[in-house]
């Protein structure tokens, strides 16, 4: 059983709960944290033991001052964590509790008992865990929102864990068609290299070029038929990066599994916006590529003839991530024509040295644009911080040779990739965001609702931003539910 505390006074308080405790079980709790060291910071936890009695053990979890998502969002991921054998676990919520409330401890149970492994042992089952309100019918939705996010969010997780040896783009694209696969109002269409040449993807092409697992551009989308408006988003997908000719250093080789982090998140929050129902289209578009050393790989200094006729000259095959992402802005502005146009790319180790392994840098001209997608990384947990778009670094993109040089050295790493994204999104310009998410999409040690590996990170912040869009829309009515206590 786990009961929030918060801070107050000397000390931390116990919350009253919605439903009826134990006789003493709230007395009992109090002494207990008048003498241990109980912070009553946001996931901070106690354990205390209660043989031969029922409750058997109480967990105490902090909710800081309990006022936002994100602290009940760390209680939940520290109680996931609690090394607990029972087979179940009661979370009692306060009485009149805010949905948002219920939103947060449930993403932060389902996220923080991520884990993903391809050990050949079955790892322990982990306890079923019961959110305890007082009025279940009030927080339905907020339950199902956060289930929505949660699994969306694992689902990019995965893809992006995957070592590998198996996760080349073909595999991708079968992954996603089977997690499609059965939703009305999802389209999936797969162009494979024979696709790819005949309708001028070039950039596509020359990155997965050295590899014999050829390139896919993915094209998941949600069709709704009351949709006000069309965002299209765009996600890097190098299923492994070696570099290519101007190979890496093997350190800086080890984890090119999550390059395609990216197009990971597009994808997922595609499939979290279905099952969300939410009123507006959305189409990811997912350019995959293997980056290898191989006969037909692109060489420094080659030309590279992009989807729309744009021409960019590459002097690093390291740079590689912005050609795949210019074809499929180029393709979005040009066939889909959308209202707001988005992409995400783990890009740039300048994004990193800018601003720590936690941010992710948010480029757009658009300060409404900006705005909400800010708003929408703080109301979701993940951090976002807007870096310029200089005029005067544009210079650096010249070439004698081509409309564009790719990779110069000119310049700031991850604003200069930044610039280079924004001559291919046309007359969408004014409508477009870049969020260079290299570094906040990997994580060295489990921290709060973040496990080891992958974080899956923007899926749910474009979720966010998207339900922020429909905000004025009024819900479809949903199908009745029996109330009953909400588990999550």
């Amino acid at each position: 059983m786990a009961l929030p505390v918060a801070p107050g006074g000397a000390g931390p308080r116990l919350l009253p709960t919605g439903e009826p405790l134990p006789e003493g079980l709230a007395e009992e709790a109090a002494a207990f944290l008048a003498d241990a060291e109980h912070t009553g910071e946001p996931g901070a936890l106690a354990d205390l033991p209660r043989p031969l009695r029922q409750p058997g053990r109480l967990l105490l979890v902090g909710v800081g001052a309990a006022e936002t998502e994100a602290q009940w969002r760390a209680a939940g991921a520290a109680i996931a964590r609690a090394d607990v054998k029972a087979g179940a676990i009661r979370v009692p919520v306060p009485a009149g509790a805010p949905p948002a409330a219920v939103r947060g401890l449930a993403e932060g149970l389902l996220l923080g008992a991520y884990e993903f492994s391809l050990k050949s042992t079955e790892a322990a089952p982990r306890p079923e865990v019961t959110i305890a309100v007082d009025e279940p019918g009030r927080y339905l939705a907020a339950l199902d929102q956060a289930r929505a996010v949660a699994e969306a969010t694992r689902f990019a997780r995965d893809l992006t864990n995957f070592p590998s040896l198996e996760k080349d783009p073909a595999w991708f694209a079968g992954r996603v068609e089977a997690a499609a696969s059965g939703t009305e109002q999802l389209r999936l269409t797969v162009r494979g290299p024979a696709e790819l040449a005949a309708e001028g993807f070039g950039g596509i092409l020359a990155v997965g070029g050295g590899s014999d697992r050829p390139p896919r551009l993915v094209e998941l989308a949600w069709e709704p038929p009351d949709a006000t408006r069309h965002v299209v988003l765009v996600g890097k997908g190098i299923t492994f990066d070696t570099g290519g000719i101007c190979v890496k250093p093997k350190e800086s080789m080890v984890l090119m599994r999550k390059d395609m982090g990216g197009a990971a998140s597009v994808v997922a929050a595609v499939l979290g916006a279905a099952a969300l129902r939410l009123p507006v289209r959305v189409t990811a578009l997912a350019p995959l590529a293997e980056n290898m050393l191989g006969a037909d790989a692109m060489r420094p200094g080659d030309v590279i003839h992009h989807y729309g006729g744009m021409t960019s000259e590459s002097t690093n095959t390291d740079a590689e991530g912005r050609l795949v992402l210019a074809d499929a802005l180029a393709y979005a502005v040009a066939r889909l024509a959308p209202d707001l146009l988005v992409d995400l790319a783990t890009l740039t180790g300048a994004n990193a040295v800018a601003l720590g392994k936690r941010t992710a840098a948010l480029y757009s001209e658009s300060d409404d644009l900006a705005a909400a997608l800010r708003a929408a990384a703080d109301q979701a947990g993940e951090r976002v911080w807007r870096l310029p778009l200089p005029a005067d670094y544009v210079e650096h993109l010249g070439s004698d040779i081509a409309d564009l040089h790719s990779s110069p050295t000119q310049g700031a790493g991850s604003v200069v990739a930044a610039l280079y994204l924004r001559e291919f999104t046309g007359d969408r310009r004014d409508r477009w965001a870049h969020l260079d998410m290299s570094a906040p999409s990997w994580i060295e040690a489990n921290e709060g609702e973040l496990t080891k590996g992958a974080t899956g990170w923007g899926v749910r912040t474009l979720l966010r931003w998207l339900e922020g869009l429909v905000e004025e829309v009024p819900p479809a009515v949903p199908p009745a539910r029996e109330p009953a206590a909400a588990a999550a």
